[in-house]
């Protein structure tokens, strides 16, 4: 039977730094991150609202991230196995799931359901008004990615390589795809995105990515857009686990070991490439593609020409979260909870703040910044 292992990311790097030494008893430098560089004028970020759930395993960071719909936010606490829906600061409703597995994706809200899964490979999907369990299903493998509602099909993809179609109303599955066997590769996935209006798009451990027809589950596009090079298995690995980011004909990809590439796909060719490592979601503008390095880079590219803008280099080793643009200002989230401003035309530090605990997940929307960490800090920022 193939086994496909799953390594945390921490230990990838550890491994990848050790590959090839010949001592038997390897000396391990500790690398250190950067020291918050001092500001001597800075901005900052007011918080409108905070909840506190359980923290994730350090070990094993998941995605816990805070959906929106309607003005309302969903997330899940999963030593409690609750979900729960917020207006504002007032609590709507809360809902204990039964507990076959640990709640370990994020919640997506969508067509009225707030839809969410379990170590166990349980999908679970409630009504957003009331919390009430719609339906259940079992699937084949654990979800530590949150899932996708598109033309009222729920999209999930399971950490053993099955991607999912179920009617979002009924819970009726619909389809599924296999996607090509892996052997070695980080633990993560990244969660499916649309690619046009009638299909969805799923990268993978094997640095493709495919676009599969939402209705039918028939695949409509394969395309590679990572190489990584190296002698062992573990140099080799090049996942895909930080979100595609589609603007407008343009494919923005980052990947493990691998490069940020931007392919045109309606001319079907790569419009440029660039190595760089990074296991995280860029940002993407009509100008611009905004990334965060797997050793604390934060890089700039113009989005059609490559061109790098700019780099910032205060941040190493800090274990950088993934970027996102809130009005002119590029925020990142750390290991120790910071979120720093950085001037998105020039990459020059302008404000800090602060949440507690390293920073998972940063998400704008409608100018509001949804922060989640490890230690379960949920968090709604805006600017002053």
């Amino acid at each position: 039977m193939n086994k496909k292992f799953k390594i945390p990311f921490a230990l990838a790097v550890l491994a990848v730094a050790l590959a090839g030494c010949s001592s038997n008893k390897p000396k391990v430098e500790k690398i250190k991150p950067n020291p918050l560089p001092k500001l001597v004028q800075s901005k900052s970020l007011q918080q409108t609202f905070v909840q506190h759930v359980s923290a994730t395993n350090k070990k094993d960071p998941l995605r816990l991230q805070m959906a929106v719909d309607n003005g309302n936010m969903f997330f899940v606490d999963p030593d409690k196995n609750t979900v729960e829906a917020y207006q504002g600061n007032q609590r709507l409703w809360s809902t204990r799931i039964a507990k076959k597995g640990s709640l370990s994706a994020g919640a997506v809200a969508g067509n009225g359901i707030v839809v969410v899964g379990n170590q166990k490979g349980e999908l679970i999907a409630l009504d957003q008004a009331k919390g009430t369990i719609l339906w259940t299903n079992e699937l084949s493998g654990s979800l530590i990615t949150p899932s996708h509602i598109q033309l009222g099909r729920v999209i999930t993809v399971t950490n053993d390589g099955n991607v999912y179609a179920h009617d979002a109303v009924s819970g009726q599955q619909l389809w599924t795809y296999r996607l090509p066997h892996v052997q070695l590769s980080l633990r993560g996935q990244a969660t499916p995105v649309v690619l046009d209006p009638n299909t969805v798009l799923i990268a993978t451990a094997n640095a493709y990515v495919y676009g599969i027809d939402v209705v039918s589950g028939v695949p409509r596009l394969q395309r590679r857009v990572s190489v990584a090079e190296g002698r062992t298995d573990i140099q080799r690995i090049n996942d895909i686990d930080g979100d595609p980011v589609m603007m407008g004909q343009f494919l923005v990809t980052t990947s493990y070991q691998g490069q940020v590439t931007v392919t045109d796909l309606q001319q079907q060719q790569v419009v440029w490439s660039d190595d760089a490592s990074s296991n995280k979601r860029p940002e993407v503008t009509q100008d611009a593609v905004y990334i965060t390095t797997t050793d604390g880079k934060i890089i700039a590219y113009g989005l059609l020409t490559g061109e790098k803008l700019w780099e910032n280099d205060q941040l190493l080793h800090r274990n950088l979260s993934n970027p996102v643009l809130l009005g002119s200002d590029l925020v990142v989230g750390d290991y120790e909870g910071a979120l720093s401003l950085l001037d998105s035309s020039t990459g020059k530090i302008v404000g800090r703040s602060a949440t507690k605990g390293e920073v998972t997940s940063l998400r704008v929307v409608n100018n509001q910044l949804y922060v989640s960490t490890q230690k379960g800090a949920l968090s709604v920022w805006q600017n002053r």
